[in-house]
């Protein structure tokens, strides 16, 4: 079957979900949900699955586990290596890979030492200045690729490399910068938590924005003359939506609450989320990880996807790397090294992003990392040490790409692809 011929039916399929939808609905949506399933188009279920799992052998290993203390530090140590995730996302969508988020990461919090603790820079001036760096790598990258053709993994290996030996000299002979406590990036990273009350503000906040957006973008879509979803299925949604954040955010309050960089975190998916599905760049992302040379002749400036995308995800190595400074007081030698690169990389395919390109979403960053963390907080309150920590998120990160190779047949199968 030709390309052509799987995305006419693929379409088909959809167009034939959103009349079953419209026609039955909220037991259409389920109808049409199964049948997705059904046709290797999981989405996010399986990690949901998983992370259901994985939360209930540590909770009967251990009930501490899912402590509302446990639960809340959990998510304040996925915050910094979420956000280089994230940035490894928008590389995967196109098919690509970037091997030197890690080591990117570790010279931005190089920089902002530097900048900040030696030089006495404001703490905003030295936050612009370690971003930047991660603009100008990433900007490298981007032109490298694109003016010589050169494959991102070769690139991205070498920036590893390079970036880490930058990063050693930056620091110098102490080899460790300390952060002052008192500081404003210390303060958020380990510090700042949201208000009781202010979190069930933002928790109304979002029920609203969700909402507001399903019912302007059902309002566009029935003036086009295409398939809406019913009030009765946005109300039942936005309902359901509130009521899971709240006894998450109720049971969180009950330790230290939810964490400001956590919420920054969040905040990132949300925006990208968005920035991905629902604006001319982000589809022509999907776009160039679908079928580059498709894209080209659809007229999509490909060279400048290509650009952007490895300026963002390194600036987003930037970002994650300040986080972790902030979270541990200090940039050192062994900032982005070890298993910050692996589990950056890892969160965005065991959240559900296909290393074939095309496919994929924001929430993979959020939820890949959730998983990788609750493995890590879970074993080390079992004390046992680091070795199987890596052997287990190696065997989900297999079974997640397993996972993808076998939904993309089955996609593929059932015109779907």
């Amino acid at each position: 079957m030709s390309d052509i011929d799987m995305a006419t039916n693929s379409i088909a399929t959809d167009l034939q979900d959103e009349r079953l939808i419209q026609r039955t609905g909220f037991r259409g949506a389920v109808s049409s949900a199964i049948d997705r399933v059904r046709g290797g188009d999981l989405g996010v279920l399986p990690v949901i699955a998983g992370l259901v799992i994985i939360w209930g052998i540590f909770s009967f290993l251990n009930p501490v586990f899912l402590s509302p203390a446990n639960l809340g530090n959990l998510l304040m140590q996925s915050a910094a290596v979420g956000v280089i995730a994230l940035g490894v996302v928008c590389v995967l969508l196109l098919g690509e890979i970037d091997l030197s988020v890690g080591s990117v990461s570790g010279l931005s919090a190089a920089v902002l030492g530097v900048t900040f603790v030696n030089m006495q820079w404001p703490i905003m001036l030295a936050i612009l200045a370690a971003v930047a760096v991660g603009v100008a790598v990433g900007f490298i990258y981007g032109f490298v690729y694109n003016r010589f053709g050169v494959p991102s993994f070769v690139i991205t290996l070498a920036g590893l490399l390079s970036f880490l030996g930058l990063q050693l000299w930056v620091l110098g002979v102490d080899g460790t910068i300390n952060l002052p406590y008192d500081s404003f990036l210390v303060w958020f990273g380990q510090l700042a938590f949201v208000p009781a009350w202010l979190s069930y503000t933002l928790i109304a906040l979002t029920a609203a924005a969700f909402f507001c957006y399903q019912f302007f973008a059902a309002r566009t879509r029935r003036k086009a003359d295409l398939s809406t979803k019913s009030l009765q299925m946005m109300v039942v949604q936005t309902a359901l939506l509130a009521v899971l954040l709240l006894l998450a955010v109720w049971y969180l309050n009950q330790g230290r609450g939810i964490g400001w960089m956590f919420v920054f975190f969040v905040g990132l998916v949300l925006v990208m989320q968005y920035a991905l599905t629902r604006t001319k760049w982000g589809r022509s992302v999907y776009a160039v990880g679908g079928n580059r040379e498709a894209a080209r002749r659809a007229g999509i400036n490909v060279n400048w996807i290509y650009m952007s995308v490895f300026m963002l995800a390194s600036s987003f190595a930037a970002i994650g790397g300040m986080l972790a400074a902030g979270r541990l007081a200090a940039a050192a030698q062994s900032s982005g090294t070890g298993d910050v690169n692996l589990n950056a990389i890892a969160a965005a395919v065991i959240g559900g992003t296909s290393l074939f390109g095309g496919r994929g979403s924001a929430y993979a960053a959020l939820l890949g990392i959730i998983v990788i963390q609750s493995i890590s907080s879970g074993l080390t309150l079992m004390n046992l040490d680091s070795s199987f920590r890596y052997m287990i998120t190696g065997a989900v990160l297999l079974l997640a790409v397993m996972l993808d190779a076998a939904s993309r047949r089955s996609r593929t199968t059932h015109g779907r692809a």
